[in-house]
């Protein structure tokens, strides 16, 4: 069962803007931390950000400055708006939902490309 659905991914120029979209209608979405995470051919999947059930926010280094984490829990939607996107940033993009009793739920993940 889908428990989360990624929207918003696509082909962006270097220095392009995406907004991505995790819906969770099926969970309690207000008691999971949110979290981003993208996967690069060949690479292990990383953690880009968080946001926890009060707002609090942290952002992997790389990725710091250029996005943003948000969440409207009244729409059970998590979004992260991606700024001066760089090639680098190519990647899967995964949501992530995280209980704290120790449940989780995943998305399938929405593509995000970024080249000339």
């Amino acid at each position: 069962q889908v428990q989360l659905v990624e929207s918003g991914g696509g082909l962006v120029q270097p220095g392009g803007s995406l907004r991505l979209s995790c819906a969770g209608p099926g969970i309690a979405f207000s008691l999971n931390a949110m979290s981003w995470y993208r996967q690069a051919p060949g690479k292990q999947r990383e953690l880009v950000a968080t946001i926890g059930i009060f707002g609090s926010t942290n952002y992997a280094d790389a990725v710091k400055g250029r996005f943003a984490i948000f969440r409207d829990n009244a729409l059970k939607t998590a979004y992260l708006q991606m700024d001066s996107l760089k090639p680098e940033d190519t990647a899967v993009y995964y949501c992530n939902g995280a209980g704290r009793n120790g449940d989780e739920y995943w998305g399938q993940g929405t593509q995000v490309t970024v080249s000339s």
